[in-house]
């Protein structure tokens, strides 16, 4: 898989953000041509007092739902990346992050100010009963 190390580099930055609390939302998006998949919206659910995330497959006339642990999410999500889509936003507290393919297939990471002056609630009421 060509963009796999790319693509560990962006999640390892979701990873940090899960840990620390920072974590808002992660969406892959801007497909290439018209798809039946339009959007992965990815969000921490706590299952069993373990801290997971749900892949929610936005489809143009359904949606499915899977849940992963942290560490299976990457590969299943590395599936959809430059097939078909050309970019993974995530969005902090401290940071939006963009993953972007271009035409040639390069690829760009950048950072921008935050979206979301909040992040899940989810991620911090798991990291609250931690502690």
């Amino acid at each position: 898989m060509p963009f796999k190390e790319s693509f560990l580099e962006f999640y390892a930055k979701v990873k940090v953000s899960l840990e620390d609390g920072t974590f808002a939302k992660l969406t892959l998006a801007k497909t290439i041509g018209n798809t039946e998949l339009m959007n992965i919206y990815v969000r921490p659910v706590v299952e069993k007092n373990d801290l997971q995330l749900e892949l929610k497959f936005k489809f143009q006339k359904e949606e499915i739902v899977e849940i992963h642990t942290i560490d299976s999410a990457f590969n299943r999500l590395l599936e959809f990346i430059n097939n078909p889509f050309l970019a993974a936003i995530l969005f902090t507290t401290e940071f939006d992050l963009t993953y972007k393919l271009n035409k040639k297939r390069a690829v760009s990471m950048v950072e921008q100010f935050p979206s979301f002056t909040h992040a899940s609630p989810v991620i911090s009421e798991y990291l609250e009963s931690k502690k």
